[in-house]
């Protein structure tokens, strides 16, 4: 049941099949499609070389059929509601239609054509439909109500009491409690948004594409790297564009180019196709798009009996309602923005120096913060992008962490299927020697792969159905040309154990129902394993042992480690505010009332950013309404501040490492018991609180951005 829980609010996991199965001509039938049968791969893989596009539409057709055979049944059944044979049976239903799913999602995130998102958008409100017909049987409601009032007296297991909980309080939420009436019109907002949820992810990738900058001349493009120039000239190529240069961007505002590129009119040109990407006024201009979101995000809350869409959404989150949110975020937004503009008097005084009185423009401020940070702390972002090649990093770095941490280990397996040559498999073992998962690795950007990083799972770990986790981890680091290794940036470093603390999160899932499984976790807290994991990227230990010349195989030196670490605090002000400006506009587009009239989704974005103190002229939100893919089709709406408040947690938790020894098994088996494999069975706050000792405090969080 877990795949409907999730499904409708995170259309955006959405991979293609690049068609290394066969043809997409012709129809599929029970007895030829693999997605009818449970797959014999190791772990119950998807079966990547098998799967064709004409499987999809008759697997999600006979899978939400076969799922509302067994919703009736149970919603049927003339015995006496029991534990068993209600919400059991519900953790048991769908397996077809969650095989179509996750290889659907695994194939159209990833690799994307057209055929597959037209697919999508047919797809979106059927799906949304599917989902109402179970969440607002009234048959089955009652069934789970009889359960929850008196589940105090049916002696079970804790596990098996939190789902009965969870059932009740997931069904209230999706309107089980309206009148008929008003799940009809319930029933038609959901499709609708489900509808434009996916339309807005496909328009983005499409302007995305669209909106790379191409410049004739490799004089323009001074100052980044041979390797970057030779990949631009070999994208443009690829793009029928010989002879020039072309610069794909990257999902945020910012883009990693601005740090290097010495011409300001590049500069300037490369920052406005980014903030301009989707507001071109072609098909892929997603502004209209996003005003009927958010009027229909508002209609949905009224009819539930909430005043706006954040109040709804926000009631089975650790925040629980708008306001404590917008509490956390008006205690830090004043610190983060006079830190970002001392950052500010900081660069226009080298500028001034360089005799260059231009105002400072975001398009600025990367590459003279960089020049800055070379001032200041004798650190170039060039000289330590060589001891970072991307499979280092994860095979002595992120690997190398794990191992430390929590004894686990990992083997490259070239028997598993693939959906695209670049993906590498893993299988993850445990410290006992036996098989725990399955790891998929997808490092390098793609045209038609969805922007940003991600973790998501192919199978989910669960005792009821006797899985173990299949994970992937993916990303869109430059693919390098033949004969260059792949360097990445500090960030991009980051960005890998990141992703990677996710997947600890999901791989040590020790859950019975897939409902409550692994990172099923709140928006406010599934970040902080995430984030937590990212600290290890300094530890000294593991940074010397991934850290590697690329050329020399030197391992780097402690002196420029220690560079990275007293920079480490440099540019926070900047990041911060830029992270809390996106997590405020999307407070702002949320909380919004029934008498709002919003026609101008510029308009209202400047006086969003002004109302919550976050509109510095030279710090962009790190995503602009129009390209915030989070908010509009990736299940955070209302959501983004989770990053924020799950770094306070992240950063405390951390606060206790440092404290008790650091990098060592003891502490690494105690968070894995105590908040890794915890999955949603337990109240969150109280979880973290026991592996704490305390509530969750600011201080570390402020301490380690350097702003206190």
């Amino acid at each position: 049941m877990k795949n409907f829980l999730i499904l409708f609010v995170t259309m955006v996991m959405m991979y293609s099949c690049d068609n290394q199965g066969g043809s997409t001509e012709g129809g599929s039938d029970s007895a030829t499609n693999i997605l009818f049968q449970e797959s014999t791969l190791p772990y119950q893989t998807i079966p990547f070389d098998k799967i064709k596009e004409a499987d999809f539409m008759p697997a999600f057709e006979e899978g939400m059929k076969q799922q509302i055979t067994e919703i009736d049944r149970i919603a049927n059944d003339t015995a006496a509601p029991t534990f068993d044979n209600t919400l059991a049976a519900m953790e048991k239903s769908g397996r077809l239609l969650d095989r179509a799913n996750r290889a659907f999602d695994a194939l159209t995130s990833a690799n994307t054509n057209e055929n597959l998102q037209k697919m999508q958008e047919e797809l979106a409100p059927k799906l949304a439909a599917h989902s109402d017909a179970i969440f607002l049987n009234e048959k089955l409601f009652k069934r789970i109500d009889t359960l929850y009032k008196v589940r105090e007296t049916l002696s079970l297991e804790p596990e098996a009491k939190r789902l009965v909980e969870f059932y009740f309080e997931e069904f209230v939420m999706r309107g089980a409690n309206l009148s008929d009436s008003l799940k009809g019109q319930l029933k038609k907002l959901n499709e609708e948004e489900a509808l434009l949820s996916t339309k807005f992810s496909n328009q983005l990738l499409g302007a995305a594409k669209n909106a790379a900058l191409v410049v004739d001349n490799k004089e323009a493009l001074a100052g980044l790297p041979d390797a970057e120039i030779d990949a631009a000239s070999k994208n443009a190529n690829d793009n029928n564009e010989a002879g020039k240069f072309r610069l794909p961007i990257i999902n945020t505002t910012q883009q990693p180019q601005l740090q290097s590129l010495q011409n300001r009119d590049t500069r300037q040109k490369l920052f406005e196709t980014s903030w301009t990407r989707a507001e071109r006024g072609d098909s892929n201009d997603t502004r209209q798009n996003i005003l009927r979101l958010a009027k229909i995000r508002i209609e949905k809350a009224n009819l539930l009996g909430f005043k706006n869409y954040a109040a709804w959404k926000l009631q089975d989150q650790m925040a629980k309602t708008p306001e404590a949110v917008e509490a956390l975020l008006s205690k830090l937004v004043p610190a983060a923005t006079a830190k970002a503009k001392a950052e500010a008097a900081e660069i226009k005084s080298f500028m001034a120096a360089q005799k260059d009185t231009l105002q400072l423009e975001p398009w600025d401020w990367n590459y003279f913060s960089e020049k800055v940070r070379k001032a200041k702390y004798d650190l170039d972002e060039e000289q330590i992008k060589p001891y970072f090649v991307a499979d280092s990093v994860l095979q002595n770095g992120v690997f190398y962490a794990a191992n430390k941490l929590y004894g686990i280990t990992f083997k490259e397996r070239k028997d598993i299927p693939v959906y695209n040559p670049d993906v590498k498999v893993y299988e993850v073992f445990d410290q006992d020697g036996s098989g725990l998962a399955l790891l998929y690795i997808d490092f390098y950007k793609r045209d038609n792969k969805n922007g940003g990083a991600w973790m998501n799972n192919f199978v989910d770990q669960s005792k009821l159905l006797n899985t173990k986790p299949v994970i992937v981890n993916v990303f869109n680091y430059p693919k390098p040309t033949e004969g260059h290794p792949s360097l990445i940036s500090y960030d991009d470093v980051t960005t890998m154990f990141h992703e990677f603390g996710h997947t600890l999160h999901g791989l040590f899932a020790n859950q019975t129902y897939p409902s409550l499984s692994g990172t099923a976790v709140a928006r406010d807290f599934v970040e902080m394993p995430s984030q937590f994991n990212e600290h290890w990227a300094l530890d000294s230990t593991v940074l010397k042992n991934y850290a590697k010349h690329y050329k020399t195989g030197e391992v780097m030196p402690q002196e420029l480690i220690d560079k990275i670490k007293k920079a480490a605090s440099f540019n926070q002000g900047y990041m911060f505010t830029e992270l809390l400006a996106a997590a405020n506009l999307d407070m702002q587009w949320h909380t919004l009332g029934a008498n709002s009239d919003i026609t101008d989704v510029d308009a209202f974005e400047k006086i969003a950013l002004q109302k919550t103190g976050c509109d510095l002229s030279y710090v962009p939100p790190r995503y602009r309404s129009s390209y915030f893919l989070h908010i509009w089709s990736n299940g955070y709406s209302a959501g983004y501040y989770a990053y924020t408040w799950s770094e306070v947690l992240d950063n405390d938790a951390f606060a206790w490492f440092q404290k008790h020894g650091g990098l060592t098994r003891e502490n690494g088996q105690r968070f894995r018991d105590m908040v890794l494999s915890k999955g949603n069975t337990e109240d969150l706050a109280k979880v973290f609180k026991a592996f704490r000792g305390k509530d969750p405090d600011i201080t570390p969080l402020l301490k380690n951005k350097g702003l206190l």
